[in-house]
């Protein structure tokens, strides 16, 4: 255990120079975190990360592992980027005066905390002044423009059913928690977790200055208020159907969809675009119900309640006593963290948020090179061969509707590293003022900059995520994945590296959203990213009873005592990952089509490549935050994100001498 704990500290003290010009490379494979003793035909995951179960999670955190490490090892370059800017400066209307500027304003604690809330006295003024419904929409579109989510959600996004065409899109929102069950679910726990979130608004409420029984009064209110707001909410399970969310209106017909609303007052209050007169609605229901919300609630309550959401939303860049509060019901009740991450963190990533373009030209010159973008874009084409692959031997599939798949896949862009052309921010105003103005200001320059998309032409260069980010995305209306550099470090993904290791560790990143293109969401999509049939009747039923067979497998495991995860709900993610590591372990065989490899430490290389994928979702979690995760997400706890994929695959077995090397049932891709 001491071993693993000083393994752990030199990850995070070394991160600068791991990132930068390693001696050797750093794989997707380390025996340290192992447990020879378990054995992996019966539980994969242990074997592969038994040891590192031992590790504790560090307080600032509510889950550790790797991801977490390369997070590390991110900041550490990004901190130093920031503190250089903020020290040196730049130009007026510079990247450096830019990053240098925002990270100053956040930490410059002085400041801040001498203005208190006053950056927001306008914004609390004008919804103290509500006294009609007017004047209330009035103030939803100001908040929404400041990228403030009240009352439900607004945004400019590519029509599902016109891939070419920008439209804007209505959905429910408007919550405080992390989405609508939280407000229904019975049960000891789920009443806990409400008191606590009324506690927490009325603690809230108090620093703002309300008297302890106005401040209680006004909690109770915004509880009931958005309990309402849930009710008329779909469940996750329901918003993965895009069909089913898919309602294109007349922009005139919202006023006869939410007769409450005076939609005239909220277009002119964002500054709606005249020429678009089509709208898309997702939740048509959830509008009715909030048309008559405006119609029926007082003034009063809407008032407390839009006073409340820009407190909690704007908390993290105010006073400390605001930042203690936020952290103490959203870090500790929620997620089991004992411990705020450091300051300098929480301003990094809110400069990352806000301009992270501008931060990802200076991140990417020190921690992705040329080769590496070479090798990872190398490794993408390998993975769609694979694919096609995987699509021909898909015998429960006709011949024409593979040809559909067979042109979507070979019109999917794959995004790498970073972009080719960056965004501009350069009407943005970044000073060294308070915090939270430079927050708010980005955030309405956001907002701003999406809804001028509307009217014009799709831009296919755009990303949706910024260079440093450890993540990565399928997005089907574009049928386009992107792999920011972020996420391209070691030990996922090493230019040094073997391919064993980097296919394996990679599989849950390159293979999973890859596969997103034909899980039960993407395969709604055509080539050109329309929501569109191309599946026959019977192709539809082959591919919905394979699917059912995966939902059935996740719904089946307990991640916590009387808590199963929902196979429906993390449906596409599930496939994603299942399906994923085929296609990755394919693509592995591809790359290494003619080459000599030999073991390494003892370990086949298709030992390495299982080990690896498994190691890449290496995790402890805190109990709080696996039961917030099944609660609240779309994918299912990391253990079971290697658990479900090995559990079917005949070469995953093969390749560690486990008896009945056959598959269960037949599977999707």
């Amino acid at each position: 255990m001491n071993r693993l704990v000083s393994r752990l500290a030199l990850v995070l003290t070394s991160a600068i120079v791991l990132a930068a010009t390693p001696a050797k490379p750093v794989t997707g494979v380390d025996r340290s975190f192992m447990d020879p003793d378990v054995s992996p035909c019966r539980d994969f995951y242990a074997y592969a990360n038994g040891a590192f179960d031992r590790v504790p999670i560090p307080g600032e955190y509510s889950s550790y592992g790797v991801n977490q490490e390369i997070n590390e090892r991110n900041f550490a370059i990004l901190r130093e980027i920031l503190e250089n800017a903020a020290r040196t400066g730049g130009t007026k209307g510079s990247v450096i005066q830019r990053v240098g500027d925002f990270y100053a304003s956040g930490m410059d604690e002085a400041t801040i905390e001498r203005e208190g809330l006053n950056p927001l006295k306008s914004l609390l003024a004008e919804i103290h002044a509500i006294s009609t419904p007017r004047q209330l929409v009035a103030t939803v579109a100001r908040l929404h423009a400041q990228g403030l989510d009240v009352g439900f959600g607004f945004s400019a996004e590519v029509d599902d059913k016109d891939s070419t065409a920008m439209i804007a899109h209505f959905s429910q929102g408007g919550l405080g928690l992390p989405e609508r069950d939280y407000y229904t679910r019975p049960g000891r726990e789920a009443d806990d977790l409400r008191t606590a979130y009324v506690a927490h608004v009325a603690r809230t409420l108090q620093l703002a200055g309300d008297s302890p029984v106005s401040a209680r009064a006004a909690a109770d209110t915004i509880m009931a208020f958005e309990t309402r707001l849930a009710r008329a909410s779909r469940t996750l399970v329901d918003l993965r159907d895009p069909e089913k969310n898919y309602n294109k209106v007349d922009r005139a017909a919202l006023s006869k969809l939410a007769p409450g609303m005076d939609w005239d007052t909220y277009f002119k209050g964002i500054r709606f675009p005249a020429d678009q007169k089509t709208v898309l609605v997702g939740q048509p229901e959830f509008f009715t119900a909030l048309g008559g919300m405006i119609a029926s609630e007082p003034a009063a309550t809407w008032r407390v309640y839009l006073r409340w959401h820009p407190l909690a939303e704007t908390a993290d860049y105010l006073g400390k006593s605001y930042v203690d509060e936020q952290f103490a019901f959203q870090g500790r009740t929620l997620s089991g963290t004992t411990e705020q991450r450091p300051r300098w963190k929480r301003v990094l990533a809110a400069t990352d948020h806000a301009i992270g373009e501008d931060l990802g030209q200076l991140y990417v010159k020190k921690a992705f090179s040329p080769a590496a973008k070479a090798r990872a874009l190398a490794m993408v084409k390998f993975h769609l061969e694979a694919m096609r692959e995987r699509l021909r031997a898909a015998d429960w599939m006709i011949e024409a509707t593979k040809a559909q798949a067979y042109k979507k896949l070979d019109t999917m862009h794959s995004k790498v590293g970073y972009p080719d052309r960056w965004r501009d921010y350069g009407k943005l105003r970044i000073a060294r003022r308070p915090y939270v103005l430079n927050v708010l200001a980005a955030s309405a320059f956001e907002f701003q900059r999406n809804l001028a998309k509307l009217g014009k032409p799709v831009d296919h260069d755009e990303w949706n995520m910024t260079p440093p980010t450890n993540n990565a995305y399928y997005e089907p209306t574009l049928n386009e994945m992107c792999f920011p550099a972020g996420i391209l470090q070691p030990p996922f993904f090493d230019e040094q590296a073997d391919d064993a290791t980097n296919y394996g560790a990679l599989a849950s990143t390159i293979g999973h959203e890859l596969t997103h293109g034909f899980d039960d969401q993407g395969r709604q999509y055509d080539a050109e990213g329309n929501l569109k049939n191309w599946w026959t009747e019977n192709d539809v039923k082959g591919f919905q009873s394979r699917a059912e067979r995966v939902a059935s497998q996740y719904d089946a495991f307990e991640v916590l005592p009387g808590l199963h995860i929902n196979g429906h709900q993390t449906l596409g993610e599930n496939i994603a990952d299942v399906g994923g590591l085929r296609v990755a372990y394919a693509a592995y065989k591809l790359a290494t089509r003619g080459k000599r490899q030999e073991p390494v430490d003892g370990l086949t290389p298709d030992q390495r490549f299982f080990i690896a994928f498994a190691q890449g979702w290496r995790t402890n979690e805190r109990p709080e935050a696996v039961r917030l995760h099944v609660e609240s997400d779309l994918h299912s706890p990391v253990r079971w994100r290697v658990l479900g994929p090995v559990a079917n695959f005949p070469e995953f077995r093969q390749a560690f001498g486990c008896t009945g090397a056959e598959e269960n049932w037949p599977p999707i891709w």
